[in-house]
């Protein structure tokens, strides 16, 4: 895997996209040559050819609807490390964004040619892209299938979090788990796993070996392990490598030893200034750009059911402190006047028609601007729980209180990989892509996450 903002990317899906990038941005360079007739009349055509890709920025043009191409694949999932190939659905999606910038682009050239001066050749450029992309697309799916390609693992260890690992390993990952401990009939003692690990790291010529052992006292072949080490084998922890697959750091069996030395939950001075010089901008600009929408929202919320139109609430943030997060009312007035704190739940019946539309659409969170700008939130970071929840939650939790260790956001990691929750396993579980946050934390990451909310607004999944 590949490391890209502090994520872990598996290596082909970055070398997919690579290739890709460079199919279509090529495929445009030759509809520019085809279009001004450089291949017909070289001595005319390479000079009109230089003129078109240069003098009048046609590379800007390129490279600009290359990745608008790249960014709509991306938004219908044809990147999903677990779906290369070309099945009907990709061709399906993959011909109506090539259609669609086709029929565009033509209809640019004939009715506002100097909205985008280049549109035939661009558009020549997607008739020449269609052939070698699927080609691509098809032969990249075979070759990474191939053994040649696959790397050998073999798993030590047994129960839950074994399988966990296997099943990731298999799915994303593209390797082959050539043997795990849980094959070894009966009880396995430690000379029948030491046997064992080194019996089928030899045969099956595997080049890792992860360590997903629940309990490792006496149970630990270490002379074998480092017998298999010294030979070129890398023996690495489950932990981490259940950390790149599915983007979280699982909290059973994680041993205290791992937060204290593993690489990252590093924060610099220079990073939080900057962090928050950013977030203050951004926070800025969105409530100037959100400006127009507050009346038309406190309207429909004064329309739909008698209240105020904003509420507060005491949330936990950065070192435990409490703060008052502000957002737009979307339940009904005196939501928990007889229940106390409770979560919302599907379907909640306390929730108004309006603020079922603010929710889906997240127009509900514009308030939490004001919290940004004090420096309470940022845009990106574990979401704020409340003081009477935060309690609980940490005592039933592991770690839970390692979420505090930075500023709360208005999205985050946790949000873009786990649905709403309101039960403990949900917290438990938003908690555990919290924590490969704070480890991971960068400039590069809370971008990537933006660009994920907006694509999960677009389509409406979830509630954030």
């Amino acid at each position: 895997m590949i490391r890209l903002f502090r994520v872990y990317f598996p290596i082909r899906i970055v070398v997919l996209l690579v290739g890709e990038a460079l199919i279509i941005g090529l495929s445009f360079v030759l509809g520019t040559l085809w279009n001004v007739g450089a291949l017909s009349n070289p001595e005319v055509g390479w000079l009109q050819f230089n003129n078109a890709l240069f003098i009048e920025y046609g590379y800007l043009r390129i490279l600009g609807l290359t990745l608008v191409m790249l960014l709509l694949w991306h938004r219908f999932d044809l990147y999903d490390s677990a779906r290369i190939g070309v099945s009907e659905w990709q061709k399906s999606w993959m011909l109506l964004v090539l259609g669609t910038m086709l029929l565009g682009l033509l209809a640019i050239g004939r009715f506002s040619p100097s909205v985008l001066p280049g549109s035939g050749s661009l558009a020549m450029g997607i008739v020449v892209l269609i052939l070698p992309l699927f080609g691509w697309r098809t032969a990249y799916s075979w070759i990474v299938r191939q053994p040649y390609f696959r790397e050998r693992v073999y798993v030590l260890g047994t129960g839950d979090r074994a399988e966990r690992l296997i099943e990731g390993l298999r799915q994303r990952v593209g390797v082959d788990v050539v043997g795990w401990t849980g094959n070894i009939p009966g009880g396995p003692t430690k000379e029948m796993v030491a046997s064992h690990v080194a019996g089928v790291v030899l045969e099956k010529r595997a080049h890792r070996v992860i360590v997903a052992m629940p309990d490792r006292r006496g149970t630990l072949p270490v002379d074998e392990l480092l017998d298999l080490r010294l030979a070129g084998v890398k023996v690495e922890e489950a932990t981490s490598w259940l950390e790149r697959i599915n983007g979280r750091i699982e909290v059973e069996e994680l041993y205290p030893s791992w937060l204290i030395f593993a690489d990252g939950f590093r924060s610099s001075s220079f990073f939080q200034a900057t962090r928050r010089l950013l977030n203050f901008i951004a926070a800025l600009v969105g409530f100037v750009l959100a400006l127009p929408l507050v009346p038309f929202i406190m309207l429909a919320i004064k329309l739909d059911s008698p209240g105020a139109v904003l509420y507060h609430q005491k949330r936990v943030g950065r070192g435990g402190t409490n703060f008052y997060c502000y957002k737009f009312r979307t339940m009904q007035k005196d939501a928990e006047a007889d229940t106390g704190a409770t979560w919302a739940t599907d379907d909640d019946p306390r929730i108004t028609r309006a603020g079922k539309f603010l929710r889906l659409s997240r127009l509900d969170e514009i308030p939490q601007l004001w919290c940004v700008l004090t420096g309470d939130m940022n845009f990106v970071g574990p979401r704020p729980e409340r003081p009477e929840f935060v309690e609980w939650l940490s005592q039933a939790i592991p770690y839970y209180k390692v979420r505090h260790s930075v500023r709360p956001g208005i999205t985050g990691w946790a949000q873009i990989k786990h649905k709403y929750g309101n039960t403990l396993g949900d917290a438990r579980e938003k908690l555990q892509y919290d924590l490969f946050y704070i480890k991971n934390a960068s400039i590069g990451l809370d971008l990537f996450i933006l660009f994920q909310t907006v694509k999960i607004v677009l389509l409406g999944r979830g509630a954030l």
